[in-house]
């Protein structure tokens, strides 16, 4: 068997990385893309590797040489690879196609050995490497028959988002035996040439060849194995992610801040979002305006104020709606920054990073699962200068809550002293069935305008994607200053229908609430059986864990996300920690918490 590379081409939307470097020879963690792909191949005991290349070849010659291990590496020249596409290159190495078996490969993947050797130990002679469609994917897909069998090669042009679920993206990895290249392949690439000329792409030949009574070629379908294909920076970036290892990986993902989307393979347990809400009907509902939503402006903050005050049934003076809870925090805190204000940690760090430290008033409980009480924070900062106190209720990330009674203790406490005082209820609504413990009330807030409460509905209703937050107050100086820092159009029409359809939607949405907490209880229990860590009670979505045994956060961290795919907080670097041992993991739906469990166990002594 013999590997034929596609090297020629010349990778403009990388940009300045290609302007004296061919594509191949861009790099994923020092090592650049062809150096890997060879060293991959060069464990295969082939008879030689053919290299087609074209811009900048001469470097990717003096780079590799004419050798890798013991296989012999031979270059074919493309001199018009500036004027043709990846058919032509194919077409200028057709006789070795027809001289042995063949894997053929594209140089600009970065992929899994696992994936080689299953193709190579697959015994079907004739396989296209695929893998489920998923959104960040671009190029040729495939519609497959319950046999793995290849019924047809939809390019760009045919595709239809609407059947994208049927679709395999086709990975660029290949299979041909000589035997298939004699009779089929390569007679269909020259008369393809012939006919239509040389700037196309090669898998055009192979879906010509997929309408024949017996194509012989069938899928090789992948799943958690890692590829990915780079054609810019970006893809790139997302490529440094997924091949990263250890600290390395934690340390890029954690730098991301979101998009797990493009990594469908791993779990985030990091993130933290309703897995019951919202239900399909309601994403039904979106879906079906969608395309008036994409095309017309969302209303101004008057029209959002009132739709908001009508989710959370107060009064629309009291309220500002925020491109997420961020936006608002941030406004509010910039308004806010001279005074000292006291928090408690470790806690929810968007808040004191936005102060200077030297207006920080640190309250850290002495106890192993920062639990505090309002007792605690009354004794704490009675005799203590400060303007603002800052909860988080329940806190994150050790998931405390402070009861009705507290909060109203508070309340009173911080009134009689005249300090300003900030309630995040982002996870509440995980706390309880009812809203009972939630200060979001008309009354409560025109009595007491020194009190703030803000609540991010991307945590508690799932979607994270709409960029929804709320702020309330009975001070509407406040409010009016605060819509002064904030766009008129801060939030967008997807955001707006969500808040405009929501009170349809209340009783699966209180549904939603009993079935997380249901859920997790049972996660509580099973994760008891994990012997390396100290799991702390919770009223939010999250559970924090200290860990007792011989591992520390990080081994975790990095042996789930490089073993399982799995992605968890480490809590170590966040402040109030001080280096203690503690990972923070979300409460996700059933299925997703047992393979959590499994991953933990395995790691059991």
């Amino acid at each position: 068997m013999q590997a034929i590379i596609l090297a020629a081409g010349m990778g403009k939307r990388l940009g300045e990385l290609t302007q004296n470097n061919t594509k191949c020879m861009v790099k994923v963690h020092k090592q650049t893309l062809i150096e890997r792909m060879l060293a991959q191949l060069s464990l295969l005991n082939l008879k030689r590797i053919i290299l087609v290349i074209g811009y900048k070849g001469e470097k990717v010659k003096e780079l590799v040489g004419n050798k890798i291990g013991g296989t012999p590496i031979l270059y074919i020249e493309n001199p018009v690879y500036d004027k043709t596409n990846n058919i032509y290159s194919l077409y200028l190495a057709k006789n070795y196609l027809i001289e042995d078996d063949t894997l053929l490969l594209e140089s600009d993947l970065i992929f899994s050995d696992t994936i080689l050797s299953k193709l190579i130990n697959n015994p079907y002679p004739n396989l296209a490497v695929v893998a489920k469609y998923q959104s960040w994917m671009d190029g040729t897909v495939v519609r497959l028959d319950e046999e793995n069998n290849i019924l047809n090669f939809i390019s760009k042009k045919a595709f239809q988002f609407n059947q994208k679920d049927s679709y395999f993206k086709t990975v660029n990895i290949y299979k041909f035996s000589r035997e298939f290249s004699m009779g089929k392949y390569v007679p269909f690439l020259e008369a393809y040439c012939k006919a239509l000329g040389n700037n196309e792409y090669y898998e055009q030949v192979l879906k010509v060849i997929s309408l024949l009574d017996k194509p012989d070629l069938k899928a090789l379908v992948i799943n958690d194995e890692k590829w990915y294909e780079i054609d810019d920076q970006q893809d790139l970036n997302n490529a440094e992610a997924l091949f990263a290892e250890g600290k390395e990986a934690l340390s890029l993902y954690g730098k991301r801040y979101g998009g797990y989307w493009r990594f469908p393979m791993m779990l985030d347990f990091c993130y933290l979002v309703n897995p019951y809400f919202p239900t399909m009907r309601m994403k039904d509902e979106m879906r079906s305006n969608f395309d008036i939503l994409l095309t017309e402006y969302p209303s101004g903050m008057q029209v959002n104020t009132q739709l908001a005050a009508r989710y959370t049934d107060i009064s629309p003076e009291q309220i500002i709606v925020g491109n997420g809870a961020a936006e608002l925090i941030n406004a509010y805190m910039h308004l806010s920054a001279e005074r000292m204000t006291g928090v408690c940690l470790p806690t929810f760090e968007e808040y004191p990073n936005r102060l200077p430290k030297d207006k920080l008033v640190c309250f850290k409980p002495k106890n192993k699962d920062f639990s505090y009480t309002s007792s605690d924070l009354i004794a704490y900062f009675e005799h203590t200068p400060i303007e603002q106190l800052i909860i988080i209720n329940p806190d994150n990330p050790s998931g405390n809550l402070l009861s009705k009674t507290e909060l109203l203790t508070l309340l009173e406490w911080s009134k009689r002293k005249g300090i300003q005082l900030l309630i995040d209820e982002s996870f509440l609504d995980f706390a309880r069935e009812d809203d009972t413990y939630s200060l979001f009330n008309k009354e409560l807030l025109s009595q007491n305008p020194h009190l703030v409460v803000i609540k991010s509905i991307s945590k508690s209703f799932g979607v994270p994607g709409l960029r929804l937050g709320f702020l309330a107050t009975g001070d509407l100086q406040l409010i009016q200053r605060l819509r002064k820092e904030i766009s008129i159009w801060n939030i967008n029409s997807f955001a707006e229908f969500y808040m405009q359809i929501f009170i349809k939607y209340r009783e699966d949405y209180k549904k939603a609430r009993i079935k997380f907490i249901e859920e997790r209880k049972r996660f509580f229990q099973c994760l008891q059986h994990i012997n390396y860590l100290r799991v702390i009670p919770s009223a939010a979505n999250y559970f924090l864990c200290e860990v007792v045994g011989k591992y520390t956060t990080e081994d975790i961290c990095s042996i789930l996300l490089a073993n399982h795919n799995i992605l968890l907080k480490n809590c170590s670097t966040k402040a109030g920690f001080n280096q203690a041992q503690y990972i923070r993991m979300a409460i996700r739906n059933q299925k997703e918490n047992d393979k959590l469990i499994a991953a933990l166990a395995s790691l059991n002594d």
